[in-house]
């Protein structure tokens, strides 16, 4: 197993308000780690402390080994770690292609080819010129997902990528992160509010209540704590 995204006592606070509390975690290559939880337990604050979004108050972040808990944010990315944020935030004015080729601005030298983007997602290339704001909801996460990708990253952060999504498409979505894990060898730490969709195929998942992580567990060990789905899971 190889650590590919290690987390320890990762703390942020805004103002007197502490969004994350200590949290610690591991991400091996090739795994889904799924981060669960309600509304305001702290897992985007998560991701973006992560990302160097927003500064750690305390705890650190290594990534293959290489502390990058206070390097800009662009610099995490050229190492190789991609964030997808809440809300599916493709430029609407852009074609699709021009949206997928801004993905590989950070990491020029190692930016993937379209082709290998458009393997990934058909449907993508069917409307490579089409502008974004054309796209369905669907379509959209597809995009976010596959601009993510150009870059090539080792680590993928993935902030709610079935939110809105109709149940069948959410699958859809489900399945891909799945197979970029197992097939490419991707780190990914998935935050979700769905969270029989993230267990289904996740390696471990990590529930938070107000920045605190309550539980650590394998999917089936949390899928059938009764007390832990209604509290935190919703199911």
């Amino acid at each position: 197993m190889v650590l590919m995204l290690t987390v320890e006592g990762l703390t942020t606070d805004y103002g007197a308000v502490r969004a994350v509390d200590g949290v610690s975690l591991e991400v091996p290559a090739g795994s889904v780690i799924a981060v669960l939880g309600a509304n305001g337990a702290g897992k985007t604050s998560l991701l973006r402390t992560i990302t160097g979004l927003v500064p750690a108050s305390a705890g650190r972040v290594s990534f293959d080994g290489e502390d990058i808990t206070r390097l800009a944010v662009e610099e995490i990315v050229r190492r190789g770690v991609a964030h997808v944020p809440e809300g599916r935030g493709v430029i609407a004015e852009l074609t699709v292609e021009e949206n997928l080729r801004l993905g590989g601005l950070w990491r020029r030298r190692n930016a993937a080819p379209l082709e290998e983007i458009y393997e990934l997602f058909p449907r993508l290339q069917e409307r490579t010129r089409l502008p974004a704001s054309r796209l369905s909801g669907g379509e959209r996460q597809m995009l976010s997902i596959g601009r993510a990708l150009m870059g090539r990253p080792r680590a993928l952060l993935l902030d709610e990528p079935s939110l809105g999504l109709a149940p069948v498409i959410v699958a859809q979505i489900m399945s891909l992160v799945r197979r970029l894990a197992d097939t490419l060898g991707l780190a990914v730490l998935l935050v979700e509010q769905n969270a029989r969709s993230a267990l289904s195929i996740a390696n471990r998942g990590i529930v938070l209540n107000l920045g605190h992580v309550v539980a650590d567990q394998e999917p089936h060990e949390l899928a059938a704590d009764e007390r832990l789905r209604h509290a935190y899971l919703g199911f």
